[in-house]
C-alpha cells in the first residue's frame, strides 16, 4: 500500500490517492516517502487543494479513527500537513485543515515551531490572518514564540516582510518588548538592515528618476477579529479575485479611477480633511523622515496632481518592465520599514536609558543571574509524575482521588504561570533540570513579572551584542532615519556607548558612515554636539583616530587600491576639518597621533596602490604611444596630394579635408599628452601624501587625454577614407563608417565607469560609501 500511495501521489494520480483512502482508513497513518511525508504532506506540498479537502473530508468520516491524531502526523523534521500549508501561504488548505480543529494552529515541530510561526516565518501574510482568526489572540500568544526566544516579530523583520510585521504590531503589542536568547529585541533586528531604508541603498542615474517617480501606499492595520472562530467560511480570501494576466487591465481602470478622484478633488476646499485613508497616506507621503512637512499645505492639490501623472506614466510606459518593478519593491521596503520602526518606537514606551543606556537586558534584574526565561507554557506530561511530584512537597496520598479530580488539577497546573527565582550561588542544578524537563521553557520577556531565573555552571555569555542598543547599532550601519527618530524621541540616546565605550560618533566614523557624521554635525544642541564628538573610546581613540584606522573591510564605492586610498585620505581630512584646529585628543593611550597610525595601517594600501598604479600606467601608456605614432604618420600624409604650382593641398577646400586635419593634429597633441601623464605616474615616489591629489589629478589627464586622441583618430581616419568613397556611396558612407567604429566604440565605453569613478573621487570632498551590514 505505501508503494502505491508514492507512486500514484509522484505521479498526480489523486484520484486514486482518494480512493485508497476512503477505502482503506489504515492509509492515514502510512508513510510514503522516507522523510515520514503521508499522502496528505504530499497533497499539500504540491497545492492539491481540492485533494486536500476530499482527504480531510474521508478521515473526518471516520468516527472510530480520531481525525485529529491524524492530522497531527508529523514527519522526520515534526511538520504536520498544517505546518506546510502554512509555510506555502495556501489559506484554503490552512482553513480547511486548521477548523477541523484549532489546537492544530498550537503543535510544534522538532524546532518548537508552530504552523501560526511557520507562516510569519516564510512571509504568508494571508495564512496568519487566516490562523490568528482561528486560534485567537489568547491562544496566538501560547504559539507565537519558539524555542530560542525569537518571536513571529523577531523573525518577521529578519525576512524584511514588514506589511506582515506591522500586521504582527498591531495584534500582540508586547511583542515589541520581547528579546531572543541573544537579547535582540525587534529594534535590534531592523537596525541591522541597512538595505532596508532609502540610506542603505546606492541608486544612480535613470533608476534614481523612476525610484523618485514611484509612488507607495504606505501600510494599514487590517481589523482581524482576535476571538478564535470554528465558523467554516474564510475570512482571509485572496483579494486578487482576477488572474495574474489582467494585472494591466486592472491597473488601466485603477488609474481611471485615480482620474475621476483627483479632478473630483480639484472642486474641493484643499484645507477639508476628508476620512479618506488613502488620500490621508498620501498626505504622509509629503513629510519627511522625522515626519515634518516637505512642502506647504496648500501645495497637496498639486502634489497628488503629480503623484497622479507619474503613476500614469510608469503604468501606460513600463508597467511591465522588470525594472521598473524591482525598483517599485525597492521603494515599498524603505517606505514600510520607516513606517515599521516609527510603530516600534511609538510602542517602544519602556526603553528608557538607564544609566548610559546600554543595558537594556538588565534594568530590573540582577546580573548575578546568568539565564533569563519566561514560563508562558507548561509541557503536558503523564498524571503519576505529576502526582508524585505533589505527594513529595506535601505529604498526602493523591492516589485516592477519582479520575475527575485529577484532570481539574491537570489542567490547573497546565494554566498556571510559576515564579521562581533561583539564586546562583545555591547551585541546585538538580532542581533547575527537572524545572527544564517538567516545563517548556523559552521565552525571555522583562517587563513581566513571571520569570525564572536559573542558575547554572557555565560561563557567562559575552554581553557585548546585548549591550548595544538600536541607536548604536544603526550609527554603525548608516541609517540615519532611525538616528533621527531615536534622537527625536529619546534625547538622551545621543549619550550611548558600546562595551568599547564608543558612542555614535566614533562608530559612524570607524565604519565610514559619511551620511551619518554629516547628519551629528548638524546637530542643533552645540554643547551635547562638542561632548559626542570629544569622546574616546576604551583605548582613548578619538574620531581622528579612528578615521585614520583602516580596517579589514574596503567601504568605499571606488575600483582600485590607489583610489581606495585617496578616499581614505578625504576621509581622514574631512572628519579633521569637520572640527576647530586642536579639537581632537592628540594621543590615546599607546602614545599615537592619528597621523601615526594613518601611516601605520595604511602601509599596504599604499604599496598595492603604486602597483595598481604602475600596471594601469604601463598598459594605457603603450595604448597612448600608438596612437601618436598613429597620428603623426596621418597628419604628415595628406589625402589627394599637394599642388606642385602652390605646395598646397589639392583638396584643401573639402570640408571633409578640414576635419582630417583637425582631427589628426588633436589625436597627435592629446595622444602625447597621455604619454607624458603616464610617464610622470610611472617615475613618481608614491608617497602616502601623492595618492591624495596628485596622482590621481595625473591618472585623470592621462585617461582625459587617451579617450580624446582615440576619438579624434577615428574621426581623422573617417574623413580620410571619406574621399575614396564619396562618389560611389556618397551619404551612405556615415552609416557604414559608424558601424566600423562600433567595436571601438563599446571598448571605449567599457573603460568609462572607470574614468566616471575617477572623475567623480577626484572632485567629490566627502566620499560615497558602498553598503554592507556591519556586525
Amino acid at each position: 500500500m505505501m508503494r502505491s500511495l508514492f507512486k500514484y501521489a509522484m505521479s498526480g494520480q489523486w484520484e486514486k490517492v482518494i480512493e485508497i483512502y476512503r477505502h482503506n482508513p489504515t492509509a492515514y497513518k502510512a508513510r510514503a516517502t522516507k522523510s515520514g511525508d503521508t499522502a496528505l504532506h504530499i497533497a499539500v506540498n504540491d497545492g492539491q487543494e481540492d485533494t486536500v479537502r476530499a482527504l480531510v473530508e474521508i478521515i473526518s468520516s471516520h468516527t472510530n479513527i480520531g481525525a485529529t491524531e491524524v492530522l497531527k502526523i508529523a514527519n522526520k523534521r515534526g511538520n504536520t500537513p498544517l505546518h506546510l500549508a502554512a509555510s506555502t501561504g495556501n489559506i484554503k488548505m490552512c482553513s480547511c485543515i486548521a477548523r477541523k480543529d484549532p489546537s492544530l494552529v498550537g503543535v510544534r515541530n522538532h524546532d518548537s515551531e508552530t504552523p501560526f510561526f511557520s507562516a510569519a516565518l516564510h512571509g504568508k501574510k494571508d495564512a496568519f490572518l487566516l490562523l490568528h482568526s482561528i486560534c485567537g489572540v489568547d491562544k496566538g500568544r501560547l504559539y507565537y514564540r519558539r524555542k530560542d526566544g525569537e518571536t513571529i516579530l523577531h523573525v518577521t523583520i529578519s525576512g524584511e516582510y514588514f506589511d506582515l510585521s506591522f500586521q504582527i504590531i498591531h495584534l500582540y503589542e508586547e511583542l515589541v518588548y520581547y528579546v531572543d536568547h541573544r537579547g535582540t529585541s525587534p529594534l535590534h533586528l531592523l537596525a541591522s538592515k541597512p538595505t532596508a531604508f532609502r540610506s542603505g541603498c546606492h541608486l544612480g542615474g535613470y533608476r534614481k528618476i523612476i525610484y523618485n517617480c514611484t509612488f507607495v501606499e504606505e501600510l494599514r492595520a487590517e481589523e482581524v477579529s482576535n476571538a478564535p472562530q470554528d465558523q467554516s467560511s474564510d475570512q482571509h480570501v485572496d483579494s486578487h479575485c482576477y488572474p495574474k494576466s489582467y494585472e494591466t487591465c486592472c491597473n488601466f481602470f485603477w488609474l481611471l479611477k485615480k482620474i475621476v478622484e483627483v479632478v473630483t478633488k480639484l472642486y474641493k476646499d484643499p484645507n477639508h480633511q476628508t476620512g479618506d485613508a488613502e488620500n490621508q497616506q498620501g498626505k504622509q507621503s509629503a513629510t519627511g523622515a522625522g515626519g515634518r512637512r516637505l512642502m506647504p499645505s496648500n501645495y497637496d492639490t498639486f502634489y497628488e496632481f503629480v503623484k497622479f501623472v507619474s503613476k500614469a506614466m510608469l503604468i501606460i510606459l513600463g508597467s511591465g518592465s522588470s525594472e521598473i518593478k524591482k525598483l517599485e519593491a525597492k521603494k515599498r521596503k524603505h517606505i514600510w520599514s520607516v513606517q515599521l520602526m516609527r510603530k516600534l518606537l511609538q510602542q517602544t514606551i519602556v526603553y528608557e536609558y538607564e544609566h548610559d543606556g546600554s543595558s537594556p537586558l538588565q534594568s530590573e534584574v540582577d546580573e548575578t543571574y546568568s539565564d533569563i526565561v519566561e514560563i508562558q507554557e507548561i509541557a503536558r506530561h503523564t498524571k503519576n509524575d505529576q502526582e508524585n511530584e505533589k505527594s513529595q512537597s506535601t505529604g498526602e496520598d493523591s492516589k485516592n482521588k477519582d479520575g475527575e479530580g485529577k484532570e481539574e488539577k491537570t489542567s490547573e497546573i497546565g494554566k498556571m504561570k510559576i515564579q521562581i527565582l533561583t539564586a546562583e550561588e545555591n547551585g541546585v542544578t538538580e532542581m533547575l533540570e527537572k524545572i527544564l524537563k517538567l516545563f517548556q521553557v523559552g521565552n525571555m520577556d522583562l517587563d513581566k513579572k513571571n520569570i525564572v531565573l536559573m542558575g547554572t555552571k557555565k560561563p557567562k555569555a559575552p554581553l557585548m551584542e546585548m549591550r548595544e542598543t538600536p541607536i548604536i547599532i544603526a550609527a554603525k550601519n548608516g541609517i540615519v532615519e532611525m538616528m533621527e527618530e531615536i534622537l527625536e524621541k529619546f534625547p538622551e540616546a545621543i549619550n550611548d556607548v558600546n562595551a568599547e565605550k564608543k558612542n555614535i560618533v566614533l562608530l559612524s566614523v570607524e565604519n565610514r558612515q559619511p551620511h551619518v557624521y554629516q547628519f551629528l554635525l548638524l546637530l542643533k544642541k552645540n554643547i551635547v554636539k562638542e561632548s559626542i564628538f570629544r569622546q574616546v573610546d576604551s583605548k582613548g581613540n578619538s574620531a581622528l583616530h579612528l578615521a585614520a584606522t583602516l580596517g579589514d573591510f574596503k567601504p568605499w564605492r571606488i575600483p582600485g587600491a590607489a583610489l581606495q586610498m585617496q578616499w581614505e585620505i578625504k576621509w581622514f581630512e574631512f572628519v579633521k576639518n569637520s572640527m576647530p584646529p586642536n579639537f581632537f585628543v592628540r594621543y590615546n593611550k599607546e602614545g599615537k597621533t592619528p597621523r601615526d597610525i594613518f601611516t601605520e595601517t595604511h602601509k599596504d594600501l599604499v604599496k598595492n596602490g603604486g602597483e595598481w598604479l604602475t600596471n594601469t600606467s604601463e598598459s594605457c601608456s603603450v595604448v597612448a604611444a600608438l596612437i601618436a605614432t598613429v597620428a603623426f604618420a596621418t597628419s604628415s600624409t595628406v589625402p589627394g596630394g599637394i599642388n606642385e604650382m602652390t605646395g598646397s593641398p589639392i583638396l584643401e577646400d573639402q570640408p571633409a579635408f578640414k576635419v582630417f586635419a583637425i582631427s589628426s593634429l588633436i589625436a597627435l597633441c592629446f595622444s602625447v599628452t597621455s604619454v607624458v601623464m603616464f610617464l610622470a605616474i610611472l617615475t613618481s615616489r608614491y608617497q602616502e601624501r601623492d595618492f591624495g591629489q596628485d596622482l590621481p589629478r595625473k591618472l585623470l589627464v592621462g585617461l582625459t587625454s587617451l579617450f580624446v586622441s582615440i576619438a579624434s583618430v577615428l574621426v581623422s581616419f573617417c574623413a580620410g577614407h571619406f574621399f575614396v568613397l564619396r562618389d560611389e556611396l556618397e551619404y551612405a558612407a556615415y552609416p557604414v563608417y559608424a558601424v566600423t567604429c562600433l567595436p571601438v566604440t563599446f571598448f571605449a565605453v567599457a573603460q568609462f565607469p572607470l574614468y566616471f569613478d575617477l572623475t567623480w573621487a577626484t572632485f567629490k570632498k566627502v566620499p560615497q560609501r558602498s553598503y554592507m551590514v556591519v556586525a
